[in-house]
């Protein structure tokens, strides 16, 4: 009998990757706010409602659900949202493991690297640094408590966290937003150009999601990035030459970027680099270590 993985984030890309992946090993259950298939199962946030059946026999949790942090300015209704359905879906799906006296095996939860705070330095991050101290990080430390709090609770025998970069996917996440305007050859650098970009190819993130599940012994914070250290320039003219679009204009300046996108835009103007050396230790092997074969397989 197959193991049974219950995944939250069902629409997201990385969901999707990784359900293939996982399908001919598990039996995979989704939580939706809108069940359209057999082996998805209603939950609520705002009524607190899970579908019990939902929990049944489940091995592990993979906690991928949270709204997108670049798609609109950080209102004041936009951060709630980015924080409820990161934080408060985990606390959701541990009261009802605790009411309903069900403990698992493990919870795999999503988190960002954003947590060593959205700034441009010459510190190379990795998992033993400091949380920074802006809106992200602190979204991403009450995250990572919360998935945390499985194990200290005794509800799961071990967690792991994924700290997960730039996402680079076909016709989907930034890379389509960023490949946009460089194919109508009006691409340009953001700010300086300087600051990193830790990025990540789908399949890497992906296989690094099984992999960990797959290793017992495997648990704590991991950070999901290529080894390859990127800058926003150099990624933007990867691309130009990878499609055949050299970039021309020059950058967009800062304060452009921060009169359109607000406080969000901090997230285009700043990054620093973010290492992968601990999953690697563990026995990870990328498939795609760089940036120049990662964008020639997608583009």
């Amino acid at each position: 009998m197959k193991k049974i993985i219950l995944i939250t984030g069902a629409n997201g890309m990385l969901s999707k990757h990784l359900t293939k992946q996982l399908e001919s090993e598990y039996e995979v259950r989704f939580l939706t706010r809108k069940v359209t298939n057999d082996n998805e199962y209603l939950w609520d946030l705002k009524n607190s409602y899970i579908d019990a059946n939902a929990l049944k026999n489940i091995h592990t949790i993979i906690h991928l659900a949270g709204s997108s942090i670049a798609e609109k300015r950080w209102t004041e209704e936009v951060k709630e949202h980015i924080y409820s359905s990161r934080i408060d879906t985990a606390n959701l799906i541990f009261e009802k493991l605790k009411e309903h006296q069900i403990t698992i095996d493990t919870f795999i939860s999503a988190s960002a690297v954003g947590y060593y705070g959205t700034i441009t330095t010459n510190i190379i991050f990795d998992e033993k640094s400091p949380k920074g101290n802006d809106f992200l990080s602190d979204v991403c430390d009450k995250w990572e408590k919360a998935a945390h709090k499985f194990k200290s609770s005794a509800i799961a025998k071990r967690v792991a966290i994924v700290r997960i970069g730039i996402i680079l996917a076909k016709n989907d996440g930034a890379l389509k937003k960023i490949v946009q305007p460089i194919k109508y050859r009006i691409g340009s650098g953001i700010g300086t150009g300087n600051q990193y970009m830790p990025w990540i190819h789908i399949q890497d993130l992906s296989n690094m999601f099984h992999f960990i599940l797959n290793s017992n012994q495997l648990e704590g914070t991991f950070n999901a990035v290529s080894p390859e250290y990127v800058t926003n320039i150099e990624l933007t003219k990867q691309i130009g030459k990878v499609i055949n679009r050299p970039i021309l204009l020059p950058n967009i300046p800062k304060f452009v970027i921060s009169r359109l996108f607000g406080e969000m835009g901090s997230l285009l103007l700043n990054g620093s680099r973010v290492s992968s050396e601990k999953i690697k230790n563990a026995g990870f092997n990328f498939q795609f270590e760089s940036l120049n074969d990662a964008l020639n397989d997608i583009l």
